[in-house]
């Protein structure tokens, strides 16, 4: 009998995300806890992936990394109109590409340095960086609502992985200081994603940590 593909998690921003949609789309997949930089696993989980970084998925021996490969691989294999082929496919790119690079990457400073960071340094950062990153986030933000007016979806009449990875970093919006309340229509369509219960929770009934004690689960990559 052919394995389980295996997904390896961890509870932060890009994990999260692709634990949210393979449960969404039902995947079926087993969902392992990893730490993969811990001195207990950076071994086993090297020939898994190099980059020692999750998510991985771990499919008939191979192995595939970066959320948004994941994505479209759990696409075809459960539903393919979550990233749909032809024009609408293409649309979903532009909002990955667009989002990663205009939305998440300035907001994550906020997400780094007000949750990760003062959980083990007190040095806070640049002011003058922060400020250009608030920039950034702003004006993408702005994109993002003005797009969204009149709009329930990002592409077509149903959540696609488009929603999923623009809405990367607004699970923790309020705790990290992103104004997202200043953007009523991004308010409103986060608002949809939340009552998806996959998105809400994703972590429901998961480990929140591998046991270090025992060797990695399924690292035979």
């Amino acid at each position: 009998m052919t394995p389980r593909p295996i997904l390896y998690f961890s509870r932060n921003l890009n994990p999260r995300v692709a634990v949210a949609f393979a449960r969404h789309l039902n995947a079926p997949v087993d969902l392992v806890p990893a730490s993969p930089r811990h001195p207990a696993h950076e071994e086993a989980f090297r020939p898994i992936n190099p980059n020692r970084l999750v998510p991985v998925l771990v499919e008939n021996g191979k192995s595939l990394w970066e959320t948004d490969a994941i994505a479209m691989r759990l696409s075809q294999m459960t539903d393919p109109e979550f990233w749909p082929a032809g024009q609408a496919g293409a649309e979903v790119q532009m909002w990955v590409s667009w989002s990663n690079l205009h939305l998440t990457r300035p907001g994550s400073s906020f997400y780094f340095h007000r949750l990760v960071r003062p959980q083990f340094s007190d040095e806070e950062p640049d002011p003058a960086f922060m400020e250009g990153e608030m920039r950034q986030f702003r004006e993408g933000a702005a994109v993002l609502n003005d797009y969204l007016s009149g709009r329930t979806w990002l592409v077509g009449a149903r959540p696609t992985y488009a929603d999923f990875r623009a809405a990367t970093l607004f699970p923790f919006a309020i705790p990290a200081g992103l104004p997202i309340a200043e953007y009523p229509d991004i308010v409103r369509w986060h608002g949809q994603l939340m009552a998806l219960p996959a998105w809400r929770d994703p972590f429901a009934g998961l480990a929140e940590h591998p046991d270090q004690t025992k060797p990695l689960e399924g690292a035979t990559a």
